[in-house]
């Protein structure tokens, strides 16, 4: 499920104000919620393996943590 540029879909979301909250963890990647920046819905989401993306993520829940 490795999709190349999932780092950069997911700082781009950061980049416009959005926020981002995974989830689910575990051995086959992780989902990750893209929510709006204005009222925290959910507006898209993003599943992914890359281990690039896993280490950006790290053990954050939050994009604001």
């Amino acid at each position: 499920m490795t999709r190349p540029g999932d780092v950069g879909r997911l700082r781009r979301w950061e980049d416009s104000g959005a926020t981002w909250e995974v989830l689910t963890r575990g051995p086959d990647g992780v989902v990750i919620a893209l929510l709006s920046c204005d009222a925290g819905e959910e507006m898209d989401r993003l599943a992914s393996a890359d281990p690039e993306l896993l280490d950006y993520v790290g053990e954050r829940r939050r994009s604001d943590e």
